[in-house]
């Protein structure tokens, strides 16, 4: 079961547009058929905005907030794609193939969603063209950054594993300062693909060799060059 709390037009977080460019080439009756068909939520920390398998009757576009997009497999285990900033959307697989999700994903701070019933999505893509090219280009980036994360956990070594991981969320610091400390331990490990003891000591390792600096949760990149090196290499 999905858990969020709807936010009314009279809530003062509410907002009047979805301002994502691919809903700026509606039309007025198409944007009012977005309207009519569109609810917007709140996501606590930890709540999940999807649950893989799970029946996907509308698409989310994160208007605020961070979470984590995994999949998961057996015995707990699970494998962190990608993280979710505002401007994205959850769930376009559910429109271009399957009738369910194919991943979870879950808050890490507190989140501003707009969902969208599939049913609208796929009336406009009928008759708009240009709208539903947008989608094809988000979801087709959205593949090519499934096909490099494939290759990392194929051919790539611990180490290359977790250097890339740490560029990777750093990348999200400028907007995002607190961005480490919203993430676990094991957060790492899932985008990495390895273990929550293995980034602990190799965390240790990369802080001892003065090319991290670990300050409780938080984690500063001080040698990017050395990182994205390691990165390449794997």
């Amino acid at each position: 079961m999905i858990d969020f709390k709807i936010i009314t037009d009279k809530d003062k977080n509410y907002l009047c547009d979805i301002h994502a460019p691919c809903f700026q080439s509606l039309s007025a009756e198409e944007m009012e058929l977005i309207k009519t068909s569109k609810t917007q939520v709140q996501f606590r920390k930890g709540d999940n905005l999807t649950k893989q398998g799970a029946f996907a009757s509308y698409v989310l576009y994160m208007a605020k907030g961070l979470a984590i997009q995994y999949v998961e497999g057996n015995n707990n285990k699970s494998f962190n794609l990608r993280l979710i900033k505002p401007g994205e959307f959850v769930g376009l697989s559910s429109i271009f193939s399957t009738n369910t999700f194919n991943y979870s994903s879950v808050a890490i701070n507190n989140c501003h969603l707009v969902l969208v019933e599939k049913a609208a999505i796929l009336q406009i893509i009928g008759h708009n063209g240009i709208f539903g090219l947008g989608l094809v280009r988000r979801y087709t980036e959205q593949n090519i950054n499934l096909f490099a994360t494939l290759r990392t956990v194929l051919y790539k070594q611990m180490m290359g594993r977790i250097a890339e991981a740490l560029l990777y969320i750093n990348s999200f610091k400028t907007e995002n300062p607190e961005i480490f400390t919203l993430l676990s331990r094991k957060n790492l490990a899932d985008f990495a693909g390895i273990t929550t003891e293995s980034v602990v000591k190799m965390l240790k390792t990369l802080d001892k060799e003065n090319i991290v600096k670990l300050n409780g949760k938080d984690i500063e990149l001080l040698d990017l060059t050395y990182l994205e090196d390691l990165s390449k290499k794997g």
